[in-house]
């Protein structure tokens, strides 16, 4: 059988290079006649700048040291590609694993603009950003402040960073704001959230970053009132992707919102993968109903569809009923017994994970 392997990252325990090769090796320990193909995938969270580079071996990667998300210093990874274009990584600079504690109402994307920053002056003619797993809610105006943007209160006094803060807001300056790149900015996202609302950054990201009720509605009012200020389209699918910083992107800095798992999957060719495959298997760390709505795992069960695919799923976690377009699907926490033990050693449950899958999909 030919086997394509393409999983998005185990946020927070295992990239997705790395998952790829564990379920590979599960699956050819029961099947050691297979061939495999691995190609690691991202939607524009974490694992973005990997999958670009294992992609496109000719990039350069570079590291910059800049202000984490709490204000703690960060090294960040970022890609010059041989066409002069840079890949970001906003979880690199200003995501959630890196915080000491959650702090919604003040965390910050300031490192990500301090990476953008960092690529431009190294000669960067586009900016490809991938944006997921933030910690904050503040619609990107802490990476914007690292590239000039002022923003002030009604008294004048520029505003601290963090979403709570932007209720205060009274006036943008972008006279100090640096220009785009000529080539643009494209924003990976893999959500289609709005920046306000029942369904947007705040309320429902938002306390996934720690926010209680009451900071949910503070946040949210304060990111109306930025769109107040700021204009641009804060409706627009994706617009909320990490707390609304493609929103802020897009709006004042001109940005381009795009899905980031079809673009990744463009780049590193799985549609040509998928059309000379038997079997195709997936995974990341929880797969339920969001699974389907932009992210990695949905944008290939779309292609192994249309390409006539089965497809395995391994996650960490599996939560609710598993659609018609998975063939099997395999639990690390139940594998393993417990989230403790799974998070404890993913890689041997996703080995074990991959053997399973080799006996369920086989015989197909």
């Amino acid at each position: 059988m030919r086997l394509v392997v393409a999983p998005d990252s185990f946020k927070g325990s295992l990239g997705a290079d790395a998952a790829a090769r564990a379920l590979a090796s599960g699956w050819l320990a029961r099947r050691p006649g297979d061939e495999t193909r691995l190609l690691p995938l991202a939607d524009g969270g974490e694992g973005t700048v990997d999958a670009f580079a294992a992609a496109l071996p000719d990039a350069e990667r570079r590291t910059v040291t800049v202000s984490g998300p709490d204000g703690r210093a960060v090294t960040a990874a970022w890609l010059l590609l041989p066409d002069g274009a840079a890949v970001l990584e906003l979880a690199q600079s200003s995501g959630l694993p890196l915080m000491a504690a959650p702090d919604p109402l003040h965390a910050h994307t300031y490192g990500l603009g301090a990476v953008a920053r960092a690529a431009l002056d190294a000669g960067a003619t586009r900016l490809v950003i991938g944006l997921g797993g933030s910690a904050s809610t503040e619609g990107g105006t802490g990476a914007l402040r690292a590239l000039g943007l002022r923003l002030r209160d009604a008294r004048g006094r520029d505003l601290p960073l963090g979403g709570a803060a932007l209720a205060d807001l009274d006036h943008v300056d972008t006279t100090e704001l640096l220009p785009a790149p000529p080539g643009g900015v494209q924003l990976l996202v893999d959500v289609t959230a709005p920046l306000t609302g029942p369904a947007g950054a705040a309320a429902v990201y938002g306390p996934q970053k720690g926010a209680e009720p009451a900071d949910v509605t503070l946040l949210d009012a304060a990111l109306r009132r930025l769109a107040e200020q700021a204009g641009g389209h804060p409706d627009e699918p994706g617009a909320g992707a990490a707390g609304g910083t493609a929103y802020g992107l897009a709006a004042l800095w001109g940005a381009k919102i795009v899905p980031g798992a079809t673009m990744i999957a463009e780049l590193v060719g799985l549609t040509d993968a998928l059309a000379g495959a038997d079997v195709v298997l997936t995974g990341e760390g929880r797969f339920d109903e969001t699974s389907l709505t932009g992210k990695v795992v949905g944008s290939l069960l779309a292609a192994a569809a249309s390409a006539a695919v089965p497809v395995g799923v391994a996650a960490g976690q599996v939560g609710g009923p598993v659609p018609g377009s998975v063939s099997a699907a395999v639990s690390l926490v139940e594998l393993a017994g417990s989230v403790d033990a799974a998070l404890g050693d993913p890689t041997r449950w996703l080995v074990q994970a991959g053997g399973v899958l080799a006996d369920r999909l086989g015989a197909l």
